[in-house]
């Protein structure tokens, strides 16, 4: 079975095939959840894999992952809403907590249960400089876009200031297999209590992902080059 180090899981459709064409002569293969291939970056072999939207692809997906090529560092790249005045459009964050935020516990401890899918992660690998700008934040997932009732309602009960779909889900599943992970996100979209710029706007944030996904996979080679000095 052929391994790789790092894994790079990339999710939503738009995420992965605006990132394809920087690897014009990767060759493409099919996994159960979506397209993946091999592509050398600096002295190291990675693997690429588009898991499909939403917690449920992303865990599976994951798995498969971690199965099949048995990687020390897995990357999750995309995108990211966030409640305006917390964070600023473009604004990339490095996720040092993961928290599923759309559990409805009614029988138990609502508190109990948001715990029991939060995922801490080490960072301390990065060192306290890093070559480009990027926050380091609690980043919350729900099979859901961030919507105007949720700035003042769920996400103000948290303090959440970014959300994506899948981080949650990519991050519980790879500490259950006690790997390293990382979480880097870009904000594509701001949500304030009275407007979503892109709800209902899709091309707005397809045209931006583009541009996003350009930029994190510059910095991709610094982090793999990073993690492998450190460990």
């Amino acid at each position: 079975m052929q391994t790789c180090d790092f894994l790079i899981v990339i999710c939503a459709g738009t995420e992965w095939r605006t990132m394809r064409p920087f690897f014009p002569y990767a060759q493409i293969a099919n996994s159960p959840y979506g397209e993946y291939f091999s592509y050398p970056i600096s002295s190291n072999q990675v693997t690429f894999l588009h898991s499909g939207w939403g917690k449920i692809a992303t865990a599976g997906a994951t798995q498969f992952g971690i199965e099949r090529w048995n990687p020390k560092l897995l990357v999750n790249l995309g995108t990211c809403g966030g409640v305006e005045g917390l964070v600023r459009l473009e604004e990339v964050i490095l996720a040092e907590e993961t928290i599923v935020y759309d559990i409805i516990e009614g029988m138990s401890s609502y508190e109990e249960a948001i715990r029991r899918y939060s995922t801490k992660a080490d960072l301390d690998w990065l060192g306290s400089r890093l070559p480009f700008s990027a926050r380091r934040m609690r980043l919350f997932s729900a099979d859901r876009d961030i919507r105007p009732e949720d700035v003042g309602g769920i996400l103000k009960d948290f303090g959440a200031a970014a959300a994506d779909w899948e981080s949650g889900a990519f991050a519980w599943v790879c500490a259950k297999n006690q790997r390293d992970w990382l979480v880097m996100r870009t904000v594509s979209d701001l949500v304030s209590e009275s407007k979503g710029e892109a709800l209902g706007n899709a091309a707005l944030w397809r045209t931006r992902t583009g541009q996003v996904m350009q930029t994190m996979l510059n910095y991709l080679p610094w982090l793999l080059e990073r993690y492998q000095s450190t460990h």
